[in-house]
């Protein structure tokens, strides 16, 4: 049994950085709400709870039942969670005179406490609180402070219970990585040993015990986590796994056969299917993005149904599905509000009567790369940019039309093609054009010409959670507007978006 560190989530927007922390450090963690514990089992080395934007102090405060945790087994509260814990068992905690926000240092009261093992004098950490603990129970003990805040980590007599007011998740705590290593390591007794290898050989062999011989169905994308699932199951399975590539039309220029040739290459078992225009009709003369969505959607589903039927006996739908998406379907808040359906099919009808398998449903993005990396998968799938499901239906803003997506796939082509000639690609979590409702004035020749505007789109991101715009040299942007103008017939003007998400996303549909 994987040994594992629970972290119970009470709505902070750190909680999955925690987990990614303990993910670099090869040590498997699984976030879960606080109010829905698991059973608990003896591969659970330790727990931890996360901050919150919720106070003590309410009137309904987040409450966990430790009973079985407290005690017994050691606990971390990072935040809130040091909150938690002192003011409920004794302690008090109450408004901050002053709200600490920022960058704080840190003082080691107690240089044998073994989280605080090896941190250096006056480190510094990431506060983001408005209480602060005013008295700890009897039995703890303050541990370190800082300027503002005397109470900032205190450790519990006879327990491997320990809280912490600072952040040592985020970038800005500098020695936050070596305070999470002393827990787990020293104090849990982790031994570090879950990586993309020991995954793939755990992961083989479950698939091949859950699955037998009987037949799995697979739509993939041509992006990273489908591709990925299906290199996995794959390596279980063999030929049992029927893979269906669906060609809708808005896929980037020549991109159908470039990756139906590439997956070919690694010897699965993929069926090509032409079904633009199924996708063009039903999408004819409709501008609103949901309802693009919604039809681009039953359309894939209706075409999966079709092909999946041809295949005899298939009793599995294996998909794509990574861990954030997990994350939020169980999100303690609760499903987050809906800026926009999801970019991806998230299930299918009720009808089509097969049983589900999601073999990277543990992993973040960036190690399902690495996964995919151990499994030898083709670079240049494994470094591709994230694609929305849609397609490029959602980055021609308005109605489809053939001649529309010509037009886009070929300014795409010229821009993403660019950023690989001019070594950019890499440093690029996403990039993309988008094709504007509106049209400019230009001068042609001597001709005055009224024809499409089109933006272009680049972010930096790690998860796609929050992105930044990317400063692309001006020489470059100058050289992308010049070439897309004079070869793609019907546009005359090219933009450079430079908003960041949040306030914007990264699509603009």
């Amino acid at each position: 049994m994987q040994e594992q560190i629970l972290i119970l989530d009470f709505g902070s927007q750190y909680t999955q950085l925690i987990a990614r922390r303990l993910r670099e450090l090869n040590v498997y963690c699984e976030i879960h709400p606080y109010n829905k514990i698991p059973t608990l089992n003896a591969a659970i080395k330790g727990v931890i709870l996360s901050g919150s934007p919720h106070s003590v102090r309410e009137e309904n405060p987040p409450q966990p039942d430790l009973s079985q945790i407290k005690g017994k087994l050691p606990l971390l509260g990072v935040c809130y969670g040091a909150q938690y814990l002192a003011h409920f068992f004794g302690g008090e905690v109450g408004k901050s005179n002053s709200r600490e926000y920022g960058r704080a240092h840190l003082e080691v009261v107690d240089d044998k406490d073994p989280l605080l093992n090896d941190l250096s004098s006056h480190s510094q950490v990431w506060m983001s609180h408005a209480d602060t603990i005013l008295k700890l129970p009897e039995n703890y003990k303050i541990t370190a402070s800082t300027h503002d805040v005397k109470v900032a980590a205190f450790s519990v007599a006879n327990e491997n219970t320990f809280g912490i007011q600072f952040h040592p998740e985020v970038y800005h705590s500098t020695e936050g990585a070596k305070l999470l290593r002393n827990f787990v390591f020293n104090i849990c007794g982790c031994k570090g040993d879950w990586t993309p290898n020991s995954f793939v050989e755990t992961s083989i062999q479950e698939l091949k015990n859950k699955i037998g011989d009987e037949k799995v169905v697979l739509g993939l994308s041509g992006g990273v986590d489908s591709s990925v699932a299906a290199m996995i199951l794959h390596k279980a399975i063999g030929k049992n796994l029927h893979c269906i590539f669906v060609d809708n039309g808005l896929l980037r220029k020549n991109e159908f056969q470039q990756v139906l040739d590439s997956y070919q290459h690694m010897g699965l078992n993929v069926k090509g299917v032409d079904a633009k225009q199924k996708f063009y009709d039903a999408l004819k003369g409709e501008s609103d993005p949901e309802k693009k969505r919604k039809a681009i959607g039953k359309i894939f589903i209706d075409v999966f149904d079709e092909e999946s039927k041809l295949i005899k006996d298939a009793t599995w739908l294996a998909q794509g599905t990574i861990y954030p998406d997990v994350i939020e379907s169980v999100s303690v808040k609760g499903p987050s509000a809906t800026i926009k359906s999801h970019h991806n099919v998230g299930g299918l009808p009720d009808y089509m009567k097969l049983k589900i398998v999601e073999p990277l449903r543990s992993l973040f993005k960036d190690e399902v790369r690495r996964v995919g990396h151990t499994l030898g998968l083709d670079e240049a799938i494994l470094n591709r940019h994230p694609f929305p499901g849609p397609g490029l239906a959602i980055r021609i803003l308005g109605d489809i039309t053939p001649e529309k997506v010509a037009i886009l796939q070929d300014v795409d082509a010229i821009f993403i093609d660019g950023l690989k000639k001019h070594g950019l690609y890499n440093q690029v979590w996403q990039a993309g054009a988008i094709f504007l409702p509106i049209q400019s004035v230009g001068v042609m020749g001597d001709e005055r010409t009224y024809e499409n505007v089109v933006a272009l789109r680049a972010v930096s991101s790690t998860d796609g959670m929050t992105a930044d715009w990317c400063h692309l040299p001006y020489e470059f942007l100058a050289k992308m507007s010049n070439e897309i103008i004079n070869k793609v017939k019907g546009v005359n003007r090219v933009v450079y978006d430079i908003s960041s998400k949040p306030p914007a996303t990264i699509e603009w549909e």
